[in-house]
């Protein structure tokens, strides 16, 4: 017999915060920069990268009358995630695996930022996702070998940092490059939503238009830890100096200011505060937990364990972004495989509910705008895992927590949501 109260809609009013708190809409206009004497060149990348560009048209179109000629740029941002815009294009790109829409963008974007002048504005506007959206090779390396290599980062369960680390070593965009593009504007503004732990300018989007602390050394290293299968033209790109990434004192960021707009840990205060008004003691973890998804959870799982031990109404939180060293041939994310380990460790406790997503509206997934946020589990997912039969030890072995989800009816759908500022997990006692 399920005896709680239904806590899913609370869990899902505490995911809409986190969200609302990162969202465009709200949060762009106030820190745009003021109109220049020429034009506004709008370069966008992310997952929220249209909704960015359309709220700048807003502010500059509509609240300052710009005329619309001032305004051009490119939004590239994940298939499904389009919304209108006016003077800026919007290109649909692949995430998490690059395509040749991304490469498509990339170009445009970086041929706009080459024909700058003195007078006019780079308006840089960054989302979770950039680095993907953005794929714009070294020299001599193609788009299906940047994909393998993608596939092998993807797949070695490196944390996001390093991911980055090795893909700025194979562009000709990211690491500071597009500033150096850009250098002859009046200023280069670069407006982020943050998606990386601890808010580090260089990996979010691979920063494009930020110094990069990291070297080719470093890309070779992690190539080596994680022995990655790269093709050969890939691992003698990075043996190749011309590919170090923009370094501090360049002066390509002479004019340059990076300002980040929304971060994980605002979301997750929005989060916390929706339990404290449900009257809900609580545990912040923090916003910037890294590690393996279902060791995270384990451990999450024994904090919950001994709250209920004590008797106590406690909401656990946290944000951040785990990993998934793929080991199975099954269908998982992050936030998933999270939800699965915490089913498997919580499942004799009926008065337990956790919510794990991603708040850009996808988990893993093969990058389609239906792809699950993440899962819910309580005690009707343990009851629905009972009378199915279901073994979430067997499912974590294969990596196949969103059959397994489907399965129990507990995947969370909400579409694109045009924000990423990491995972929000929630676990109520």
């Amino acid at each position: 017999m399920i005896m709680m109260t239904d806590q899913r809609p609370l869990l899902r009013a505490m995911f809409d915060a986190a969200v609302a708190a990162a969202h465009p809409d709200s949060i762009l206009a106030a820190h745009l920069p003021p109109l220049p004497p020429g034009r506004i060149i709008c370069l966008a990348a992310g997952k929220g990268a249209a909704a960015m560009a359309a709220a700048a048209e807003r502010h500059y179109l509509d609240a300052l009358g710009l005329a619309s000629s001032r305004l051009i740029g490119i939004a590239t941002t994940r298939h499904g995630h389009r919304v209108p815009t006016r003077a800026i294009e919007v290109i649909e790109a692949g995430h998490p695996m690059p395509d040749a829409e991304g490469l498509r963008g990339a170009e445009a974007s970086l041929q706009l930022a080459e024909s700058i002048t003195a007078e006019d504005l780079l308006l840089v506007l960054l989302s979770g996702g950039g680095s993907a959206n953005w794929i714009l090779p070294a020299e001599d390396i193609t788009l299906a070998q940047k994909q393998q290599t993608t596939r092998a980062l993807l797949r070695s369960g490196a944390p996001i940092g390093e991911v980055n680390t090795v893909r700025k070593h194979l562009s000709r965009i990211k690491g500071g490059r597009l500033a150096r593009a850009g250098a002859r504007a009046a200023g280069i503004v670069t407006l982020a939503i943050s998606d990386v732990p601890r808010d580090e300018p260089s990996a979010i989007a691979s920063g494009p238009t930020v110094p990069d602390p990291t070297t080719l050394a470093d890309a070779r290293a992690l190539v080596a830890r994680y022995a990655l299968d790269i093709d050969d033209a890939v691992r003698a790109a990075l043996h190749d100096p011309r590919n170090e990434s923009c370094k501090p004192g360049d002066p390509a960021f002479a004019r340059a200011r990076f300002d980040i707009i929304a971060r994980p840990r605002q979301s997750l205060d929005a989060a916390i505060q929706v339990a404290r008004e449900a009257g809900y003691a609580f545990v912040d973890l923090g916003a910037d937990l890294e590690g393996e998804a279902r060791d995270v959870a384990a451990a999450h799982a024994k904090l919950a364990r001994d709250a209920r031990a004590a008797g106590k109404r406690l909401a656990i939180l946290s944000g951040g972004e785990l990993t998934v060293t793929v080991r199975g041939q099954g269908r998982s994310g992050p936030n998933q495989e999270y939800a699965l380990a915490l089913a498997m460790h919580l499942k004799d406790l009926p008065d337990v509910a956790a919510l794990a997503a991603d708040t850009d509206g996808a988990d893993g997934g093969a990058g389609n705008a239906t792809d699950p946020a993440g899962a819910l589990i309580d005690a009707r997912t343990f009851a629905r895992m009972d009378s199915l039969k279901l073994d979430p030890a067997a499912a974590l072995a294969d990596n196949d927590a969103t059959a397994f989800f489907e399965a129990t009816g507990d995947l969370l759908v909400t579409g694109p949501t045009l924000t990423n500022v990491n995972d929000i997990r929630v676990i109520l006692v």
